[in-house]
This record gives C-alpha cells, structure tokens and sequence, in this order.
C-alpha cells in the first residue's frame, strides 16, 4: 500500500486533500482558457463585474470566500460549467 493510499483513508485528511485539489483544477481550468483566449485578468473582471482581486485570488487557488454565483459566473463566462457531483460515503 502506498503512502497516498494510507493517507486518503483518513476522513480529515481526504477532505483537505480533495478541497485544495478542486482548488487548484479550478485555478487550472481559468488560467489555461484565459491565456487561449488572451483575455487578461482585468477583462474578465470587468465582463463578470466582480473585482480583479477576486478573479486573481480564483486563479491562484486563495478564493475561500467567494460566493458560488460568483464563481459560477465566472467559471460560465470562460465557457465552464459547475456541476456537482456525489462523492462516495466515506
């Protein structure tokens, strides 16, 4: 068994675990369709009328207080959607 498989079999850790890892795809997910779409980060600011700190803190992964109609608009606006998805009993 390794140390990924030991570790992901403690509940707290596991969770942790998947937060900053959902974390970082959506970071993953807005700088890849920002920098195909050359669109800077005041631009999108402006087209979803949030603030450039927000749309910076979502793209480095630090955006714990975000409302979800923020990030969905945002996430919708660079032609992403948010689904969610049951996650197996742990």
């Amino acid at each position: 068994m390794t140390t990924y498989d030991r570790l992901m079999k403690n509940p707290k850790f596991k969770a942790e675990f998947e937060k900053g890892y959902n974390d970082f795809l959506i970071s993953e997910f807005m700088i890849e369709k920002m920098e195909e779409e050359k669109i800077s980060v005041r631009e999108l600011a402006k087209k979803t009328k949030v603030s450039p700190t927000t749309i910076q803190n979502l793209r480095s992964g630090k955006a714990d207080s975000v409302k979800l109609k923020t990030l969905t608009n945002v996430l919708q606006n660079l032609g992403y959607v948010l689904r969610p998805v049951k996650l197996a009993a742990l």
